[in-house]
């Protein structure tokens, strides 16, 4: 039995289905334009579904894909058609709790391209490659707001604070002192 992976996560407007964040980890999306299209068929199909509360199931092109929303955006996780439901809304479910946390229940469009940045980093602790990582919340928002790295946070240490007791430009600052320390190395 092959290990669950993930085919894509999407982040899309609520209003028109254009793209917020896009990660493709399947060949079966060789361009831009097939991923576009995808993503298009796929906003279409879900708009008038609501899933405030609990992620939906939806088919389509022989990709399964569970959605939820937030504010003004909808998130995605998409999978091979016989992958486990359970596991790719467990995936979403740590994505997007993950970044409820990290953004202060903000999940809306301008919050999330204003910290594109720790959108990136949270999708990448979720899956490497299409192979899931982690789908614990509070971890994965540790490790992008880089809470307990040894000399990660300057004067007024964020390091030290609870990862739900951050503000907001602590958690930026963690994020972009990490970021930084990645290009260096």
């Amino acid at each position: 039995m092959a290990a669950p992976s993930v085919k894509a996560v999407l982040i899309l407007d609520c209003n028109d289905g254009s793209r917020v964040h896009a990660k493709y980890y399947s060949k079966y999306f060789k361009d831009v334009a097939a991923q576009k299209a995808f993503e298009l068929n796929l906003f279409s199909k879900t708009r008038a579904q609501s899933a405030r509360s609990e992620a939906e199931i939806a088919m389509l092109d022989s990709t399964v894909c569970v959605f939820k929303s937030g504010i003004d955006v909808m998130f995605y996780v998409c999978g091979e058609p016989d992958e486990n439901e359970l596991i790719l809304t467990t995936v979403l479910d740590a994505i997007f709790d993950s970044l409820n946390g990290i953004l202060r229940s903000h999940l809306e469009k301008r919050t999330l391209l204003d910290n594109l940045d720790l959108v990136f980093l949270t999708v990448d602790e979720v899956i490497d490659g299409g192979l899931i990582l982690e789908t614990e919340p509070v971890a994965i928002a540790n490790r992008v707001l880089m809470k307990g790295a040894a000399g990660s946070s300057g004067p007024g240490g964020a390091e030290d604070v609870p990862m739900n007791e951050l503000t907001i430009a602590q958690a930026l600052q963690s994020a972009r002192e990490q970021l930084a320390k990645s290009f260096r190395n």
